[in-house]
């Protein structure tokens, strides 16, 4: 399947700011994903007759963290930082699935003033009520396993994947990721997930990344009778060499660690080893994370193409547009290019997938954040990697019902993949 997304406006001219190519890769607000809630694009699928919808998904209202302001969790306005739960029931009472909403990083004090205008930075321009598909659904036809835990969604607005701590004055900006995870940890303990025989902790794109860092710190708010793991959607992001043979995404992340003050709160066991930034890049963190672990991901990930192997700053000519729009029109130079990232991303996961309690499901396809759409996550037609979709093998693997070490064979291989075109 296709999902042909066509661009209304260039992004600089929607959002009435210029920026430049590294700029544009710190706002995941303008990956595919985030404009089809924008509107900015619009969504058509070919290729396959679209999977039938149950009925309209469930929508559930944010909820302030009313005392949060009080310990500094706030937005990187001031804002107070919020959530969306909707409650389990019977057999999932005492469940609970807590996603860690994505949307890139603001790397500069600039795109970080920026942020404050959208909901990426200020609960003012947040969403009253979200969504609930893929795997947060509430139909046991959409989401199997989960459909009646408690299912929460923690809304980003810091630009650090919930770890800075620090701020700038000058700028009126508070960044303070690490304290809102707190802070959203310390509510939720309190509605009743103190209590949880079983949890999950999932992230997308910059949720995925955080997904990975808080882990290990999830896990240790439970007693070792609850059953806790980690799920990370399409949050394996590379320190990769770009096409001009810069570092597109280490620079960014540089900026993001080092203007947010994260150090503090990245994983020791990295730190005392690596620099700052290397520890921010999860290929240096899932091998120390203790708690078991999922990593979700497309080899040929829709918005690491985008944002940090051919930007703009690293194309100005544009010769990988046409390649970055539809993979079908790359040429042989450029899909080796794309072969040997994905062979980076099997590097990376090989001493991870070693051990029996962690999970992958690693596809051949050009899309990003796989368990948030209902098409990618559970439907007739579904992405499939030796004949399993995403949610049968996260299920699988969460309820330690057989392993799950899914890795696709290379691009053109897959005719399951739901890719992401830009038009």
């Amino acid at each position: 399947m296709k999902v042909i997304l066509t661009v209304l406006g260039y992004v600089c001219c929607v959002v009435g700011v210029v920026l430049s190519g590294s700029e544009l890769g710190s706002f995941e607000d303008f990956t595919v994903i985030e404009k089809q809630k924008e509107g900015l694009l619009s969504l058509v699928e070919n290729d396959k007759a679209a999977s039938p919808v149950s009925s309209k998904p469930l929508m559930v209202p944010l909820t302030l963290i009313q005392g949060a302001a009080s310990t500094g969790a706030v937005c990187l306005d001031g804002t107070l930082p919020g959530y969306h739960l909707h409650r389990g029931y019977e057999s999932g009472a005492d469940s609970w699935l807590i996603q860690l909403e994505g949307g890139g990083w603001c790397n500069t004090i600039r795109n970080c003033v920026y942020r404050k205008t959208t909901r990426r930075g200020s609960s003012k321009y947040m969403e009253k009520e979200l969504p609930f598909t893929g795997i947060l659904s509430n139909k046991p036809e959409e989401s199997p396993d989960f459909f009646n835990w408690n299912r929460v969604k923690i809304r980003y607005c810091d630009g650090a994947s919930f770890s800075g701590d620090g701020g700038n004055e000058a700028a009126q900006l508070v960044f303070r990721g690490q304290r809102i995870w707190l802070a959203a940890m310390e509510e939720l303990m309190s509605k009743g997930m103190q209590k949880a025989s079983q949890a999950l902790l999932s992230g997308c794109s910059a949720g995925g990344l955080a997904s990975i860092i808080h882990c290990d710190e999830f896990r240790d708010l439970f007693p070792k009778t609850t059953k806790v793991k980690c799920l990370s959607d399409a949050g394996l992001f590379l320190d990769a060499i770009d096409v001009s043979g810069g570092h597109t995404l280490r620079n960014l992340f540089e900026g993001v660690v080092t203007l947010q003050g994260v150090q503090k709160n990245l994983p020791k066991s990295c730190i005392n080893k690596k620099d700052p930034t290397s520890c921010f890049f999860p290929q240096n963190l899932i091998a120390n994370v203790k708690t078991p672990l999922f990593l979700l991901n497309a080899a040929y990930d829709a918005w690491q193409l985008q944002a940090s192997l051919a930007p703009r700053s690293a194309d100005p000519h544009g010769s990988w547009d046409d390649c970055k729009s539809n993979h079908a029109r790359c040429n042989s130079s450029q899909i080796q290019f794309l072969q040997d990232f994905r062979n980076q991303m099997l590097s990376a996961v090989r001493d991870f997938s070693r051990s029996s309690q962690n999970g992958l499901f690693l596809n051949s396809c050009f899309a990003h954040c796989q368990s948030e759409r209902q098409d990618t996550w559970f439907a007739a037609d579904s992405p499939l990697v030796k004949n399993k979709g995403v949610a049968e093998s996260i299920g699988d693997w969460y309820f330690d019902r057989v392993q799950v070490k899914a890795i696709d064979c290379a691009y053109p291989c897959d005719n399951t993949c739901h890719n992401l075109v830009f038009k």
